[in-house]
């Protein structure tokens, strides 16, 4: 195990940004997070468990009011999550924020649609394989479709996709980089870094110090941390065998037409071979992304070679 716990189990989560100790982490969060936008001063949370509502929506969720210095109130709600449709599911959880908000007994009231903004910032420590989110940050506002003015401040996503992250530590420059670089690698790290320039990430190496837990904490930990693990593997393992039946029926729609069309389409057949071969350089690079992520996490070689797609030989040269 690692100096440092997992920041993306469910307990780890809810340690670092989902407790009363540690709400200065949170805050401090927040505000590297929308810097120019809005200062959060104060937060309370709605909801003591942090959890999803259901048992397949496996992601802690952390509902939180806050308060800027301007005495402007909004919701934030925080999910840190591993399941397909991500995105429709996020858009549902804000919905309910909304429509919790609203006074169902007084529909008729002028007032009964008035409700704070609900900011839903989404962390997803996995490759993204959707349109939606093709970069490390990805912000959501309601605007209009051809001016892109804003239209109304009741709704806003966030979508924080780590893996797309790549900066090394040196090369961070705003807080928030650092936020994302040390949550990003905290499992790998043997010392925090930024702990001088910043006062919270030293705050953020005491919660976040594995060899501080209790024996009992360390057992919550730990069984959250394998169910971390086993949501991964399955996630990888799906979206292999997804490229391979892809791939397979890609192949061989394309001899068929091949055969079918005959000498005079072997030029053509020649450059999509040679765009093939280039994703298939593609997708052994992501192979390789997802294997070190993997063994970032601490799984072994053979749950790496199992959940990639690499061989044990290819795995073991990433180590």
């Amino acid at each position: 195990m690692g100096k440092y716990i997992n920041p993306f189990t469910d307990w780890g989560f809810k340690r670092l940004f989902g407790q009363e100790f540690s709400k200065p982490l949170l805050i401090s969060f927040l505000n590297d997070l929308l810097v120019d936008e809005l200062h959060v001063k104060d937060l309370t949370f709605r909801d003591k468990e942090l959890l999803p509502p259901t048992k397949d929506q496996r992601g802690i969720i952390c509902d939180v009011y806050c308060e800027t210095d301007t005495g402007d109130r909004f919701i934030v709600e925080m999910q840190n999550r591993w399941q397909p449709n991500f995105l429709d599911r996020s858009i549902c959880y804000a919905c309910r924020s909304i429509l919790d908000q609203v006074d169902k007994g007084r529909a008729e009231r002028e007032d009964a649609y008035k409700f704070l903004p609900v900011y839903t910032i989404c962390f997803m420590n996995y490759m993204p394989h959707t349109d939606e989110v093709s970069k490390f940050r990805t912000d959501i506002v309601l605007a209009d479709k051809d001016t892109k003015a804003q239209v109304s401040n009741k709704l806003r996503f966030i979508y924080l996709a780590l893996p797309l992250f790549e900066k090394k530590a040196e090369e961070c420059v705003t807080d928030f980089e650092k936020w994302i670089y040390v949550l990003k690698h905290m499992e790998a790290l043997s010392r925090m870094p930024f702990t001088a320039q910043k006062e919270i990430f030293k705050q953020l190496e005491d919660y976040a110090d594995s060899h501080r837990l209790t024996k009992k904490e360390w057992e919550a930990y730990e069984n959250s941390l394998w169910v971390v693990r086993d949501n991964m593997a399955c996630m990888a393992a799906a979206e292999r065998e997804a490229r391979e039946k892809g791939h397979a029926e890609g192949h061989a729609e394309g001899h068929a037409k091949g055969m079918k069309q005959g000498r005079a389409e072997g030029m053509k057949q020649g450059r999509a071979e040679g765009r093939a071969e280039g994703r298939a350089e593609g997708r052994a690079e992501e192979k390789k992304a997802i294997a070190k992520q993997f063994l970032a996490m601490g799984l072994t070689v053979e749950q790496v070679a199992q959940g990639s797609g690499l061989s044990i030989e290819e795995v073991k040269g990433l180590q």
